[in-house]
């Protein structure tokens, strides 16, 4: 057991301590005017301690017991995306939350995230190296992933489909698929986003009428914002146009920590989740941005390392997989609050307020660190 904990990766350790300090912080700065949510800088701190055991101990857990039980695990995330849409609580207008008490709230899509790296390494593993086969690889991939992606656009819960789609990519990347098959996917994205676009213009008032009739207006605002800028609403673009105006106001060092207007106006609504990055833009400015950029480069670029150093490629699949969730969420985060991606409702990994994803990315933090420790023991089981 000390000898596993001891293959603990501590520069990792260190930098999510780091984070868990800016988080707190931005989190009580973005709630001091707000007695709803006062005391969700102290409810961060205790998910955040509950993470770091999950982390530690997972290290006494070898990972591979987890691939092998891979399929149960896929069964019970899609048994649990069924339920919640039948059973679950409706939050910002997607039913995708199984609510646990009075402020405790767990969202399966989250969990499925992890799930589906694990399935996805498990699959491709059986190549041993070898080129991915277009049948008997990535047509079972995209098989294995369609379901729990119709599931949670059902919800709807855009953001974290669209992160299945990027753990899809990301790992088959990697995954030494043909060229030939990335040239067939990119013809089929580029083709299918410009179909969408096409469509989305060409029949702009059947969508609208439809979307607001299922009170999914907010659907139809973000997309057309970041479609048609020019044609939006004043009210569909405000919270884009707002927050970079509140990251702008920042400048260099920021107006001070609980200084910031924008937040406490109410001019940028969830401030201490999805939109968190303002108060970090706003209040400490590029350098306290940049700060904040460059922890994560030193998280990725870690746990990037480790995926190079390992014996076993399933494990390095789920660590690429990893990478490749986290990175989306930080470039999709971020990018929606300087105008350069659509608002979705994809939290700042370690940073927003959240008590599910919080858990579960500290969970596939405790899965990297249970590769690191159990690669030793893999190559003496093969030698």
């Amino acid at each position: 057991m000390l000898n596993k904990l001891k293959k603990l990766d501590w520069g990792i350790l260190i930098i999510l301590l780091c984070l868990m300090a800016i988080s707190s912080l931005v989190i009580h700065s973005a709630t001091a005017n707000n007695p709803m949510y006062h005391n969700n800088d102290m409810k961060q701190l205790a998910f955040f301690g509950l993470g770091f055991v999950v982390a530690i101990v997972s290290v006494l857990f070898d990972y591979r017991i987890v691939l092998k039980f891979w399929y149960v695990f896929y069964g019970i995330g899609v048994a649990l995306l069924i339920l919640v849409y039948f059973f679950g609580a409706e939050i910002n207008g997607a039913k995708g939350w199984f609510k646990l008490g009075e402020s405790i709230n767990f969202q399966p899509a989250e969990m499925m995230k992890i799930i589906l790296i694990i399935g996805i390494a498990y699959i491709m593993g059986r190549r041993q190296g070898d080129k991915l086969n277009f049948t008997n690889d990535i047509i079972t991939i995209g098989a294995f992933v369609f379901l729990p992606f119709l599931l949670v656009m059902v919800q709807p819960d855009l953001g974290n489909a669209i992160i299945y789609l990027v753990i899809v990519i990301g790992m088959l990347w990697i995954g030494n698929i043909k060229y030939t098959h990335v040239a067939i996917g990119l013809a089929i994205v580029v083709g299918s986003v410009m179909l969408f676009v096409f469509l989305f213009n060409s029949f702009n008032t059947e969508i609208k009428d439809y979307l607001v009739g299922h009170k999914k207006t907010h659907w139809y605002e973000r997309i057309n914002t970041f479609i048609n800028p020019s044609e939006a609403t004043a009210d569909a673009r405000r919270q884009s146009l707002n927050a970079q105006i509140a990251i702008g106001s920042g400048g260099l060092s920021g107006d001070g920590f609980l200084q910031g207007d924008m937040k406490n106006g109410g001019f940028v609504p969830y401030t201490y989740s999805d939109s968190i990055f303002v108060v970090i833009g706003e209040e400490f400015g590029f350098q306290g941005a940049a700060i904040l950029l460059l922890l994560y480069f030193l998280l990725i670029y870690r746990m990037i390392m480790i995926a190079f150093k390992c014996y076993d490629r399933r494990a390095s699949f789920i660590v690429i997989g990893v990478v490749s969730m986290f990175v989306f969420q930080i470039f999709q985060n971020i990018g929606m609050m300087i105008g350069l991606m659509p608002i979705t409702g994809i939290t700042l990994p370690f940073i927003s307020y959240g008590g599910t994803s919080l858990l579960l990315n500290m969970l596939s933090i405790g899965l990297v660190f249970s590769i690191k420790a159990h690669q030793e023991v893999y190559e003496l089981a093969d030698n």
